[in-house]
């Protein structure tokens, strides 16, 4: 059975390091698994699409980045 395993807190931010840059551009976002595992999560909109770059552990300063983005 197929259930959602995030539960997004948060907005969307934009990467603007010129070696992720894209058209369109690249957004992350931080959530937990439904079993408490931190996730970063990069993605790209494109005609009303997501396309998964990719989701990988977060280090603490994109922690720290998108903590305070959220405030």
């Amino acid at each position: 059975m197929w259930r959602n395993v995030l539960q997004i807190d948060g907005t969307y931010l934009l990467d603007p390091r010129e070696e992720h840059a894209s058209d369109p551009p690249t957004q992350w976002f931080i959530s937990e698994t439904d079993f408490g595992r931190k996730l970063k999560v990069v993605f790209i909109l494109k005609s009303g699409n997501i396309y998964l770059r990719t989701a990988f552990k977060p280090n603490e300063k994109e922690i720290s980045i998108y903590s305070k983005a959220n405030k």
